[in-house]
């Protein structure tokens, strides 16, 4: 009897921890955001309700458009168009940058990285420098538009930047980022191939199009065009009649993770010490822009951002700096680490190779950016 509870107790104790291995990033967001709930009392408007509201849409109307196959359709037209492999790697690449601005880059690499393990199997297309391309070109792409990532949706909604201001201070890293990516691709191996991809059909075009117009809704309400409030009541009512899976489908754990952020740097900003500290190193655009930078590089771009954003008014070089620093380490942008797990799960045996030409690749792209910007903050 006593060898069968133990057993019990050992079998619930591996779901324990099973759970926390998953998501790793929610888990040590979530159990410090619970300590820090015992050194200084959490208050609600740590939470940026307007982030959330948007980001619980965006979740929706994106899994809803994955479930219909509306990328795939689109890539897959276009791939078996190509030609030769350095062609079909440009257009995976492309495929990223593009999409990373409206669906965010995480999507855009959980869509077309698996679709280019498939292409790979087919044609023999250097597998690692696309998928190393394609995390860059979804990192950058995304810093385009304020959905193309969290970061960007958090400062928008934070500093409730207008849209063209938040576009005339991306544009011209964007644009650097853009060249070197051409660049880089020029140097894939270029071998004639002939790609046969089978033809996708959109399951149900009425709702295909359905929830497109509703992601402009949403867009709209990101930038400001209608309410938070109006577009969450559509998407939770279109999800309802066309789809209620899809409301059991989402990243819920996504959502607490930012939950978790909010109230962890909510907290820690409220101490003097931390306040002192972080205040201090934070006396121009510059240090702006390379602290966010560094922190982004340690602790990710996501929770760098919300915590530098409640020490500086400066949400240009902040803005900048998170968007750069997205680039370097592997645990700099949460996409990154996406775009790793998915190609190990394919080559296991060549992760290190992997980590190696992924950070020479992202040190040299994110070095480059940075020297242009802090150039300008010279001029």
């Amino acid at each position: 009897m006593q060898e069968n509870v133990d057993i019990q107790r050992k079998h619930r104790i591996t779901i324990n921890l099973g759970f926390m291995k998953k998501d790793m990033v929610f888990t040590l967001s979530f159990l410090l955001a619970l300590a820090s709930c015992f050194v200084q009392m959490p208050r609600l408007e740590y939470i940026n309700l307007n982030v959330m509201v948007s980001l619980f849409n965006l979740m929706i109307a994106i899994k809803a458009l994955e479930e219909l196959k509306v990328l795939d359709k689109f890539a897959i037209s276009i791939l078996n168009k190509s030609k030769n492999s350095r062609t079909v790697s440009s257009i995976l690449i492309i495929l990223c940058f593009v999409s990373s601005m409206f669906v965010t880059n995480d999507v855009a690499l959980l869509t077309f990285v698996p679709l280019t393990v498939i292409i790979n199997k087919k044609t023999g297309i250097s597998l690692g420098e696309t998928i190393i391309l394609q995390t860059i070109a979804a990192n950058i792409g995304s810093s385009l538009t304020p959905m193309g990532n969290p970061q960007n949706l958090f400062l928008f909604s934070h500093y409730a930047i207008k849209p063209l201001d938040f576009f005339v201070t991306v544009l011209f890293i964007s644009a650097v980022g853009i060249g070197m990516l051409i660049l880089f691709t020029l140097k894939l191996p270029k071998s004639e191939l002939e790609v046969e991809l089978p033809t996708i059909k959109i399951a149900n075009r009425k709702e295909a199009w359905i929830w497109a117009i509703l992601l402009a809704v949403i867009i709209a309400s990101i930038f400001g065009l209608i309410s938070h409030a109006l577009s969450f009541f559509l998407t939770v009512m279109s999800a309802i009649i066309l789809n209620r899976q899809l409301l059991l489908k989402i990243d819920y754990m996504l959502l607490v993770t930012f939950i978790s952020f909010f109230i962890l740097i909510g907290n820690l900003s409220s101490l003097q010490a931390v306040h002192t500290v972080v205040s201090a190193g934070l006396e121009d655009s510059t240090s702006v822009f390379f602290s966010s930078i560094v922190l982004s590089q340690l602790v990710s771009n996501v929770p760098a951002s919300i915590l530098l954003a409640n020490f500086t008014a400066d949400w240009q070089p902040l803005l900048l700096g998170v968007n750069v620093g997205g680039l370097g380490t592997i645990i700099a942008s949460l996409a990154s680490v996406i775009s790793y797990k998915l190609f190990i799960q394919t080559k296991p045996q060549e992760s290190k190779k992997y980590l190696v030409k992924f950070s020479i690749y992202n040190i040299a792209f994110l070095i480059i950016l940075a020297g242009f910007q802090f150039a300008i903050f010279l001029i």
